[in-house]
């Protein structure tokens, strides 16, 4: 195998790692963060992209986010592997904070009172499988309260995502341009020189 360790990792090792990656979370950013300037689109299109795949981060439908952050990509004309790189805003760190967060802001606004305990009874829900059991008091409310907070970081990372984009393709293009010129000239010195 090409890229194997020189020792296998411990049964620790292999925990550890599943929680918290060796080379840390910061790693993972910026390879995201780099991933997404190096895309060959607008930075129109980048940033539709990443805009739509954080803002349906927020929603509880997670098998879908993927599905749902490709369907707003196309249609307003973004770019479907920034949609995708978008998505990575709901992970397993951020999940907590959406879930609680929309779930309270969507109660706020359906006038339901958070204060009030829900029982919940996933055995038997697993059981019967009924979905209508959890979409009034836990899927309803946090559906309803993930359209703010999606709005705003949509339209957040959309900015960001433009103008960082818009920067980076810039400096590419005028560092291309100056070897182009380089070249050429080097050309050039070439061409007069053997004649």
């Amino acid at each position: 195998m090409l890229f194997r360790r020189r020792s296998p990792a411990s049964l620790w090792q292999k925990l550890r790692s599943a929680v918290w990656p060796e080379k840390g979370f910061s790693r993972s950013l910026i390879y995201l963060y780099h991933r997404t300037l190096r895309l060959k689109a607008t930075p129109h299109a980048i940033a539709i992209g990443i805009a739509a795949g954080a803002a349906v981060s927020w929603t509880p439908f997670i098998g879908f986010h993927f599905i749902l952050a490709f369907a707003i990509a196309f249609v307003l004309g973004g770019n479907l592997v920034a949609a995708a790189l978008g998505t990575a805003f709901g992970n397993p760190l951020t999940f907590p904070f959406i879930w609680l967060t929309t779930w309270r802001i969507g109660s706020f606004v359906m006038n339901r009172s958070t204060g009030d305990r829900v029982e919940i009874n996933l055995v038997k829900l697993v059981k019967r499988f009924e979905l209508s059991d959890l979409w009034r008091p836990l899927l309803e409310p946090m559906a309803v309260g993930a359209i703010i907070p999606a709005l705003v970081t949509g339209l957040v990372l959309y900015f960001l995502t433009f103008q960082a984009v818009s920067a980076f393709q810039q400096r590419r293009s005028e560092k291309l341009a100056g070897r182009r010129k380089r070249l050429a000239m080097e050309m050039g010195k070439v061409e007069n020189g053997n004649g």
